[in-house]
């Protein structure tokens, strides 16, 4: 059964939050650290007054509520999803997975640039946003994706992209149903465990994996923690809007670079709607959750197993400059790699920053590779 779902927040809530933002106990700013300690002082308290003085949720509330969401249950998990028809007839169905720390929000600027083409399905995953909070690894959320697709909507075949916990969401479903997966296009292609063979990798793979050791460890306390300890942080994150929000924004400046957060995530309206939706939610604790429920499937046999299994599904790669860049080669390790382009510019949240880049690429390559 498939209901209409409408965003919609009691004033009641929106007032509590500003209530919450007044009463921020600010920390000291130690010798003017800027963002070398984490998020900079000065910048959160500018993003914090523009939140309590000018942004305004009931616009972007608005805003989101003119695509058409629904809701549907998926064994015993209810599944929040966007479901944009093509005015085209027989358009290739497209599910489009986020990651962590955004949302279904990651899509909303290519989902106009996509939907004369393309069937669009943008789903919650499980434990963020308007999708139950019940967090689970991601070869179960393949499976709940994969019934969404086929079983509820009807699809007998469909394209599927992602990127972050997207992409191995996504890699999960593509090696599980290679019948019913066409192509798939991605923005990373995974990252290093630690138990590769040094001996089978190239310079440049081994070149990827010592930045990708070096990024961890200055800028992956996050994923430490909510590798680890998730329920520890989920405290904090629930209960304060400006915490949270200090959170998520010092894992977004550590892949922002010179362009700064703000045109890394697209703005700071995109920003504070992305940090609203979790904030309104409850789900900044869940969503933190995918970590630890990933790592305890990474030590399972099985699951390392299916994880470790090469694709034969097309693959497209798109790899923006403000990534930790990864040759052709790892990526085939894990992938059927047909297109492997390096983007002009963007960086981790390139749909977001470059969204007509990412739509044409992705355009380009489902076209080309759906039906070979």
């Amino acid at each position: 059964m498939i209901q209409l779902f409408q965003i919609h927040f009691p004033q009641e809530e929106l007032d509590h939050l500003k209530v919450r933002l007044n009463q921020t106990r600010w920390p000291d700013d130690p010798e003017d650290a800027g963002w070398s300690m984490g998020t900079d002082l000065h910048y959160l308290r500018e993003l914090t007054d523009y939140w309590k003085t000018q942004y305004d949720w009931r616009t972007h509330e608005t805003q989101l509520n003119e695509l058409p969401h629904f809701k549907t249950l998926v064994d015993d998990t209810w599944i929040h999803f966007v479901h944009v028809k093509s005015p085209k007839r027989n358009a290739i169905p497209l599910l489009l997975v986020h990651g962590w720390p955004d949302g279904f929000y990651r899509y909303h600027k290519v989902i106009p640039l996509l939907s004369g083409d393309f069937d669009l399905i943008v789903p919650s995953i499980p434990g963020f946003g308007f999708s139950d909070r019940r967090t689970t690894t991601p070869i179960k959320v393949a499976e709940l994706f994969d019934k969404l697709m086929t079983q509820i909507l009807g699809y007998t075949h469909f394209a599927a992209c992602g990127g972050d916990i997207g992409t191995g969401i996504v890699s999960e479903i593509s090696n599980r149903y290679p019948d019913v997966v066409r192509a798939i296009f991605l923005t990373d292609a995974g990252y290093p465990t630690g138990k590769e063979d040094p001996a089978s990798l190239s310079e440049a793979e081994r070149q990827f994996i010592r930045s990708t050791q070096s990024w961890v460890g200055s800028e992956g306390a996050y994923l430490r923690l909510q590798a680890t300890k998730p329920q520890t942080l989920a405290y904090s994150l629930n209960d304060s809007p400006v915490g949270f929000a200090a959170w998520i924004i010092s894992m977004i400046h550590s892949g922002a670079g010179d362009v700064g957060v703000e045109k890394a995530f697209g703005g700071k309206d995109e920003l504070l709607t992305n940090l609203m939706i979790y904030w309104l939610t409850g789900t900044a604790g869940s969503a933190a959750r995918m970590y630890w429920l990933t790592a305890t499937m990474n030590q399972e046999k099985e699951a390392a197993s299916a994880l470790a299994k090469k694709g034969t599904v097309p693959a497209g790669i798109a790899l923006f400059p403000r990534e930790i860049q990864f040759p052709r080669e790892w990526a085939e390790r894990n992938f059927h790699v047909q297109s492997f382009k390096r983007m002009l510019y963007g960086g981790h949240f390139g749909v977001l920053e470059a969204p007509e880049l990412y739509a044409n690429e992705l355009k380009s390559f489902i076209e080309q590779y759906y039906n070979a």
